[in-house]
């Protein structure tokens, strides 16, 4: 029931927390459960519309009317003036047992009827208002240590329609608890009857890591946890792990493939980690494959010759690490961009023009080339071969 009056209440732009809900269900009797899902299941006819809302309109007030209170606070005014009157009321006077013998004064038979008639009026309009007022106004629940002076303070009998009876509510659940579904024994995959479900579940795992991810959710291993030998075991008993297998063998060579050789890009699509990755490379036995691809890219980076692209490449430290060839790269660019500084030099002043003369020559962003001065140590030792005039050494 807290459930569907929190979601009522955000998708009528006025979520409430937990306690807030529960606050005001309180407030209702078993009675009103149908009623509170009648109007819960349907769609707001205002808002906002908060727990104490709902309440008003199952009391008889318009969802719009409820909806303008909501807005200019008059819930929340409610709670702290009823908060407030619980904590200042005094308690009532004990009644004396010893008798008295004074005579009460007595009015004019006259003043006595105006008096009895106006009396009457004030008292039906103040129950009247002190009714609707005790409607709508929430009551603070009382702790386990004030139930006995909970129970005094119930109306009495005759009068229930003024107040609303406390009850015990269930615990909180839906989306505000979580718990765990129970797991089923490692001896369900086992069964043949279980193998369309093994199946189901192969379609939606790149390998099986993926795999074992998805079947520890519902099921317990052999020991305990299940383990990554459990469900090869099970795999292997059902004639699926073979298939599987080459399965994940395309699925890692085409991975490095598309990753350029680059472990570590590869391990992040696949979603494994490192470790991870090098064991589902050594079950599957293609570490020759996957080591023919990155030499395959790292000669292509150490060869190519455009040199936008080499520039590039210095950029991206990481692949170059991981590939392991990030110093045998650095040194060969150093030394082709010392060559071509070369025939530059003796005409240039400072080393952002020089930076710009040798990409124009040889077509490339001159910023990157500033940057491979930086990268590569090189800018200290232009800058004072253009301040010392040397045009033919640049170390």
């Amino acid at each position: 029931m807290a459930v569907a009056v929190s979601d009522f209440c955000r998708r009528a732009k006025s979520p409430a927390p937990a306690p807030e809900v529960r606050e005001a269900l309180a407030l209702l009797a078993e009675d009103d459960d149908f009623r509170v899902r009648t109007l819960t299941d349907g769609e707001p006819e205002a808002s906002p519309l908060g727990p104490f809302a709902v309440v008003d309109i199952l009391r008889g007030t318009a969802p719009s009317l409820a909806a303008q209170r909501q807005a200019c606070g008059f819930y929340d005014v409610a709670r702290e003036l009823a908060y407030v009157r619980e904590e200042k009321t005094p308690p009532p006077a004990p009644v004396s047992d010893i008798p008295t013998f004074a005579t009460p004064p007595r009015a004019s038979p006259g003043a006595e009827e105006g008096d009895g008639k106006a009396g009457r009026k004030a008292t039906k309009a103040e129950k009247a208002e002190a009714a609707v007022q005790e409607r709508i106004t929430p009551r603070k629940r009382a702790t386990p240590e004030t139930e006995a002076d909970a129970a005094e303070a119930l109306p009495p009998e005759g009068d229930e329609d003024l107040g609303f009876l406390r009850r015990d509510l269930p615990r909180p659940r839906g989306r505000f608890t979580r718990v765990e579904a129970p797991r089923a024994s490692f001896m369900e995959l086992t069964r043949l009857s279980s193998k369309p479900a093994v199946e189901g579940a192969l379609e939606g795992a790149e390998h099986r890591f993926a795999l074992l991810r998805n079947l520890s959710q519902r099921y317990n291993g052999s020991r305990g946890e299940l383990t990554l030998v459990d469900v090869e075991n099970v795999l292997r008993d059902h004639g699926l792990l073979e298939a599987f297998t080459d399965k994940e063998r395309q699925q890692v060579i085409a991975a490095y493939s598309d990753q350029r050789g680059a472990a570590g890009r590869v391990a992040w699509t696949l979603g494994l980690s490192p470790s991870e990755l090098q064991r589902l490379v050594s079950v599957l036995a293609v570490g020759d494959e996957v080591e023919a691809l990155r030499e395959r890219f790292r000669r292509e980076a150490l060869a190519t010759s455009h040199l936008t692209h080499r520039l590039d490449l210095l950029g991206r430290e990481k692949y170059l690490a991981d590939l392991g060839i990030q110093r045998r790269f650095a040194d060969a660019l150093r030394k082709e961009l010392e060559k071509l500084v070369a025939d530059e030099l003796p005409e240039a002043t400072e080393l952002h023009g020089l930076a710009d003369a040798v990409g124009r020559k040889h077509g490339a962003p001159a910023e990157l080339v500033f940057r491979a001065f930086e990268r590569l140590g090189l800018a200290d030792g232009l800058r004072k071969q253009l301040l010392a005039g040397a045009p033919h050494s640049t170390t």
